[in-house]
This record gives C-alpha cells, sequence and structure tokens, in this order.
C-alpha cells in the first residue's frame, strides 16, 4: 500500500455537488482530493431534465427561498458558463380544470420578482390560438396560455467543467476510484480508496465532504458514523423523440395527476420530454426507464398536442435517480428538492450533503466550503460567482458574436459542426483545434463528428477512459449515430487511445 496522502479536504462524489464543493474549497486556499467510483457525472448530475430553473411547482408547496435562490442562480450561470447555458423560453398551456389563470398568474408574477432578473424577459399571456407557439398544440382546446423564461443547461459539461477548474487550481481529481472506508480521530480522517487498477491507497482528510448522492447512506457507513436525516430515492426518467415542432420554445404541460411534463429542443433533430417521479429501489441496480414510465410520458403529451407521440417513436432514453431529502411526504413529487447540509465536528469534520438540485450545486457548495473553513480555521472568500468555467470566456463578445468570429475565422467547419465544438468547448475552440485547417488536419471524423484531435483534447483534460464517456457525457454525439456507427467509434477509439 502506497503511503498516505495529506489534504485538507477529501470529497466522495463526482456529482455536481461533489465537483461544486471541491472547486470552491480549493479556491479558498484549501489542499483538496475529489474521488468518483465511476466517471464524472455518470450518474444523477447526467440525467437531469437539463434546466437552470427556478422551478415554477415549487411556489405551490410555498418553498419560496428555494425558488428565490434557484431563480438568482439563472443569472449567474448565464455569466460565468454561457457556452453551455442559455435562455429558453417555456410555454404553459392553460387547463382551466388544473389551475385557474388568476392562480397562474400569480405564480409568474412572483416568478418574475423573487429575484433580480438582469437579462431574462418577464412572463406574458399568449392567444395560443392566433400565435406559432399554439401550432403544436390541440386546438380549440389550448387558446389560451403564458410565457416565461428558464435556462437550458448541458448537465454533464457543468459538471465535468467544474471538475476541470477545480483540477486546474490544485485540486486532485480521481475518477473510478472509490472510497472504500473512513477512521476518525480528532484531528484527522485515515481514509482508504480503491483505484480502476484494484490498488489501494491510503488518504488523510482534515475534513471529508459526503456528496455521494444516492449512495451518501453508504458512504456515511463506511465513515463509522450516524447521520440524522435519511434520503429518498426518487427516479426520474426522461425520453427522446424526433422533433415534434419547429422552434426554439419548450412547453410545460400541466398533466392530468397534476404534475407537470416538460416537452424541450433537444440536439437539434429531436424533443426532450420528462420526468417522471418514481420511488427507486436501489435493489433495482442502475435506473432504467420502464415501459410504463414511457408510456405515461408519451400519453402527457398526446393529451395536449397535436401529433400522438406513442412508444415505438422513441430514440433513447435515461433515467437518473434523486437522492432527495427526507421531509415524510407521501407524494414522491412532493417531496422538497431543497438541500440539508448535515455538520459532525465530533471529532475531524464531516460534511454529508442530503438532496439539492443541478441549479442550487453552486450556491450548496459554497454553503458547504464555508462550514467546512470554519471547521478548518480558514474560511475564505466567497468567489465562485464571479469566476468563469474553462470555456466561458468569449474575449469580451456575446456568445453569438464569438460564433460568428469563429465562423469567418474556420470557414471548413462548416456551422453545424462548428455550433456543436463552441456548445462543448466555447472559448477554448481555438485551443481544441490547434491551428488545423482541415478536417483532415484534425485526424479525421472518428464518428458523429467527433475528431482525433477532439479526442485527444478530451482524454487529455477531461478524464475519458471509454468511448460512452465521450459519446453520451462529453457530447451527446451517440444519439446521432446508428448502433453499427457507434460500434465503429469505438473501434477507432481503441486504436486512437492505444
Amino acid at each position: 500500500m502506497n503511503n498516505p496522502d495529506s489534504v485538507d479536504l477529501l470529497v466522495i462524489g463526482g456529482g455536481v455537488n461533489g465537483v461544486g464543493i471541491a472547486r470552491d474549497a480549493v479556491g479558498r486556499g484549501h489542499s483538496v482530493m475529489l474521488v468518483e467510483r465511476g466517471d464524472i457525472a455518470e450518474a444523477t448530475s447526467s440525467s437531469s431534465s437539463k434546466l437552470i430553473h427556478g422551478g415554477i411547482r415549487y411556489l405551490e408547496t410555498y418553498e419560496f427561498r428555494l425558488v428565490r435562490e434557484a431563480l438568482a442562480e439563472r443569472e449567474v450561470m448565464l455569466s460565468i458558463a454561457p457556452h453551455i447555458v442559455w435562455p429558453m423560453r417555456f410555454v404553459l398551456p392553460h387547463r382551466p380544470e388544473m389551475r385557474p389563470r388568476w392562480m397562474i398568474r400569480a405564480g409568474l408574477f412572483l416568478y418574475d420578482h423573487l429575484a433580480s432578473r438582469k437579462s431574462l424577459p418577464g412572463s406574458e399571456a399568449l392567444a395560443l390560438d392566433r400565435l406559432p407557439q399554439g401550432a403544436p398544440l390541440k386546438q380549440p382546446q389550448f387558446a389560451r396560455g403564458f410565457a416565461y423564461s428558464d435556462c437550458w443547461v448541458e448537465d454533464s459539461r457543468l459538471v465535468l467543467l467544474n471538475a476541470r477548474d477545480a483540477a486546474d487550481r490544485g485540486a486532485t481529481v480521481l475518477p473510478r476510484t472509490e472510497f472504500l472506508r473512513a477512521e476518525r480521530s480528532a484531528e484527522a480522517w485515515t481514509a482508504t480508496i480503491r483505484g480502476a487498477d484494484g490498488g489501494e491507497r491510503t488518504v488523510r482528510a482534515r475534513a471529508i465532504a459526503n456528496a455521494a448522492g444516492p449512495w451518501v447512506m453508504g458512504a456515511q457507513d463506511a465513515t463509522g458514523t450516524a447521520l440524522e436525516g435519511r434520503v429518498r430515492l426518487v427516479r426520474g426518467s426522461h425520453i427522446v423523440v424526433p422533433a415534434l415542432y419547429r422552434g426554439d420554445q419548450a412547453y410545460i404541460l400541466q398533466n392530468d395527476d397534476r404534475r407537470v411534463v416538460f416537452v424541450i429542443p433537444y440536439e437539434q433533430d429531436y424533443s426532450l420530454i420528462g420526468t417522471t417521479d418514481v420511488p427507486h429501489d436501489p435493489a433495482q441496480g442502475k435506473p432504467t426507464c420502464t415501459p410504463e414510465e414511457a408510456a405515461y410520458l408519451c400519453e402527457a403529451v398526446s393529451r395536449q398536442f397535436r401529433t400522438p407521440v406513442s412508444p415505438d417513436q422513441i430514440a433513447w432514453t435515461y433515467s437518473g435517480v434523486r437522492p432527495l431529502h427526507d421531509d415524510g411526504s407521501d407524494n414522491p413529487s412532493s417531496v422538497t428538492r431543497d438541500y440539508t447540509l448535515a455538520m459532525d465536528t465530533k471529532g475531524a469534520p464531516l460534511l454529508s450533503v442530503l438532496g439539492g438540485k443541478i441549479t442550487t450545486y453552486r450556491r450548496l457548495a459554497e454553503d458547504a466550503a464555508r462550514q467546512i473553513g470554519r471547521a478548518l480555521g480558514r474560511q475564505g472568500t466567497d468567489w465562485t460567482a464571479r469566476a468563469v468555467l474553462p470555456g466561458g470566456d468569449f474575449g469580451g463578445l456575446s456568445r453569438a458574436a464569438f460564433t460568428e468570429s469563429m465562423a469567418a475565422a474556420h470557414p471548413w467547419l462548416g456551422r453545424p459542426l462548428l455550433d456543436r465544438l463552441i456548445r462543448t468547448h466555447g472559448g477554448e475552440l481555438e485551443r481544441v483545434i490547434d491551428g488545423a485547417t482541415s478536417i483532415e488536419a484534425m485526424g479525421g471524423d472518428l464518428g458523429g463528428g467527433i475528431t482525433a484531435r477532439e479526442l485527444e483534447w478530451m482524454r487529455a483534460r477531461e478524464w475519458v477512459a471509454a468511448p460512452e464517456d465521450v459519446l453520451w457525457r462529453r457530447t451527446k454525439r451517440g444519439l446521432h449515430m446508428t448502433h453499427a456507427e457507434r460500434e465503429a467509434f469505438a473501434a477507432r477509439f481503441e486504436r486512437v487511445v492505444a
């Protein structure tokens, strides 16, 4: 066994909360190590509805603090990650039998004013029977509606870029490394971790942050400590179908069971539909979209869209398990999406994360880093709201202006590929291209528009180890490829890696 490493903070979990905590803490001057037993963002954090949103439905459960915090974070995320976060307009068709118009108007008024809006337009009433936004909907059943603003996010890349920034600032980030156990003393933890090669090593950490998401209770048990509070595992499944309409707007549909279902433009050629709220038993293993969940989502859309959606149209499904803080609610949809940070200082500090949502990850991490800093005697200052993530600096240009400048500088890329590369790499595009003037100079197309040079960039800076890391998390190019094309990419991947 290797000699012990020594750090101020060991973070367990490479989802959005774990990488957010690692990034914030290392920026405050702490030495940090993060371990994740799978790939970065392999589980829940790459299986979201991909929204940075206030959560308008949480107003009905009076979670005003959570909504206010989430609304404020939209503007922060637009400023620090403009390549992977962008505004999206949501259309809410009115169903009088579900919620009266006055209630929706009141909710949208609160949504517009609970937090400052700098760049996002406010809500408005819509005559859907006379506007293009009403074209996909059944008429005259949905003649009236509303529109409001939220944001879209490339969720897996948000996690990845936080991990990259943490590493760039000095953190040790170890994907495919499992946390096995830890023993506590008054001054420090002695933790045992195991790498992908099966080798174990010991890490001495002055504090531990348990951000293991759905596995938070198992990680807690491995520390030999008890945790007040529990998490409730709720599965959220999504389906992807060929695009149901033209336009950049998304739809938020009030379903018969009073839940909401999103229909969102996705990857240029598709519509993303989600999500479900189903209790998840860990014994079921990896979460998958069941036929019942797929049918539920298809039926929810078919009730309100002109063109029915059926399971045989589904191009892809994905599911994630939300580790919600168990507030005792009988209805999984009513369980709070707020988070709790449990700090145990009966010896070396242990902070455990219960719940949370991707929208408020940065605020959660900021709160966690403050608490850890106080416990370690060096709190530092808040900084992450002002520091762009890798690729988020467009040199003073807007995203649109930066795109046009890159199109002029690199016409050989072609607009679809250029747009995809900017959505992936943002202001780092020139570094990825590295002087190339053709696809051939980039090493050729390995499949799905991914070149050898882009793959090498990802391997060097994004912890890529397997084809699925690239096709389904670093990008979503797997969705645009046939099974045979994905197999061919995997074979080329192995040759490039070798």
